[in-house]
């Protein structure tokens, strides 16, 4: 991409991201202060000077105790809980790092961009909103931008990771979307084609697994899929991964799947001499593991993926 073109897009994105703060994270009160002054003003230039209020100026749905679906006031509390939810996950994003939870100012205000990242999204996207676990994708992603060489990139982390962040959660929305769980493009259903492909390349452990243990993959594989292995290896090898994850020109989701296929295959010796209860165990805390050899195995199973 030409230099110009990029930065002329870097700094779209990057205004855009400034008007959704500035459009989406306003209190309540905000709005209805600046109401008032509005009010205020055409008061003053009121000729008639009758101290009353024009009808027309009197907006009830501003008011804290308005119903009305568009009253600001009642989708603030409605969102509330997402809010809510939202605080609570950020605070328990990566405890033993630092740079997320270090509590100092610099960890404070990652948290805050977090948040904020988070609660844009949600209001964005109604037919998702915020699933428990997206901050969990959205660390990394801010964490590289924020770790930028660059200043000047670096104090832009917040708006250029909120963007990255929709690319790829639009590579997985189905995943994360309750309506579509039991449907052919849901969660289970990529869970399906994760067993699909172990089967087609391993059917022996295929076999063992699911049949004779009875492990069923949504065990360990739903983790798996919708926080991209974020909890199964450690933050750099994470990072290490999701460059192969992101920039493989198949598509996220396809090499998703093969990275979990080569998981499974690595562990193959101990899968196959394991019960129900040694396999779930280890495929819940997935062993240490080197990522290129990984990411080699997961490379010799491409074209392997179901349709």
């Amino acid at each position: 991409m030409d230099h110009a073109l990029w930065a002329y897009e870097l700094e779209k994105k990057r205004s855009q991201y400034s008007a959704f703060k500035d459009e989406l994270l306003v209190n309540p009160s905000e709005v209805t202060r600046r109401m008032e002054m509005t009010i205020s003003k055409r008061k003053e230039h009121n000729s008639e000077g009758t101290g009353f209020l024009p009808r027309a100026e009197i907006v009830q749905d501003e008011h804290p105790l308005s119903l009305g679906k568009t009253s600001v006031w009642n989708q603030h509390f409605q969102e509330s809980e997402t809010v809510e939810q939202i605080d609570r996950d950020v605070k328990r994003t990566h405890p033993e790092m630092q740079f997320f939870n270090g509590g100092s100012s610099d960890a404070l205000s990652n948290q805050e961009s977090l948040k904020r990242i988070l609660t844009i999204f949600a209001k964005l996207n109604p037919g998702i909103r915020y699933v428990q676990g997206m901050n969990e994708v959205l660390a990394p992603l801010y964490y590289v931008f924020k770790n930028d060489p660059d200043q000047s990139n670096s104090a832009s982390a917040e708006s250029d990771a909120f963007f990255c962040f929709v690319e790829v959660l639009s590579g997985f929305r189905d995943n994360f979307c309750k309506q579509l769980d039991n449907s052919v493009v849901g969660i289970r259903s990529t869970i399906s084609k994760l067993s699909q492909l172990l089967k087609r390349h391993d059917e022996e452990l295929w076999r063992h697994l699911e049949v004779v243990t009875k492990v069923n993959p949504q065990f360990y594989a739903f983790r798996w899929i919708t926080l991209l292995l974020t909890q199964e290896f450690k933050f750099r090898d994470c990072i290490h991964l999701w460059d192969a994850l992101l920039g493989d020109p198949e598509g996220p989701q396809a090499t998703l799947l093969r990275i979990c296929c080569a998981m499974l295959i690595l562990v193959r010796r101990r899968l196959l001499a394991g019960d129900f209860t040694a396999n779930l165990k280890l495929l819940q805390n997935y062993p240490p593991t080197n990522i290129d050899h990984l990411l080699h195995i997961a490379n010799k199973l491409r074209g392997l993926v179901p349709c």
